[in-house]
């Protein structure tokens, strides 16, 4: 019977679940059997996807045969505004995939006047995003060491606080010598309460 105790359950030992290993049995199927039946219905998807496209082609063309003249022209005239909208837009769009792409990459781009946007469009004037991916990845990466030579003792060097009294200095010395410190500018911090 289990007990319970601040608010959990204690369960007996005897109740307690055996976990046992789970081996594979000796007839299964092994690495090559599955690689085979992966490239099998890969083969398969493929020739499915091809049917599709090819039965998606021959659709299209009996639906512009069945068109009047006045509805392919409304056709070429839709075609016609997409494309100038992408060729428009795209451009833009692919400035601003450029730009994001490089921030993740954490490189510089060149002056936008020295890139070629249109070379990341498609012929329908989409972006072509894995172009993109390359260029950025061709940039070269930034240096990750300093530029010039570091501690050679010019410039700020150490903290702010070198010379300066705490409170606890200040319990141990006379009037006169904080008055000194004070001069001295051993008080600086303390005094702006930035301690």
């Amino acid at each position: 019977m289990p007990k319970i105790r601040n608010g959990w359950i204690n369960m007996p030992e005897e109740n307690t679940p055996t976990v046992t290993p789970v081996t594979a049995p000796a007839n299964g199927p092994t690495v090559e059997s599955l690689q085979a039946d992966v490239d099998k219905w890969k083969a398969m998807s493929r020739t499915n996807e091809k049917r599709y496209e090819d039965a998606s082609a021959e659709r299209d063309a009996l639906k512009a045969a069945g068109l009047s003249d006045s509805d392919k022209a409304l056709e070429a005239a839709k075609t016609e505004a997409r494309n100038a909208a992408f060729s428009e837009y795209g451009s833009k769009l692919a400035e601003a995939e450029l730009r994001a792409k490089a921030a993740t990459e954490g490189v510089t781009l060149p002056d936008s006047q020295f890139i070629n946007i249109g070379q990341f469009l498609g012929a329908d004037g989409t972006v072509n995003t894995e172009l993109i991916g390359t260029f950025v990845s061709s940039l070269p990466q930034p240096a990750t060491t300093p530029t010039y030579a570091q501690g050679i003792g010019l410039g700020r060097q150490g903290s702010g606080a070198v010379g300066q009294l705490s409170q606890t200095d200040l319990s141990n010395m006379s009037a006169k010598e904080i008055n000194e410190a004070r001069k001295a500018g051993k008080l600086d911090l303390l005094l702006r309460g930035t301690s």
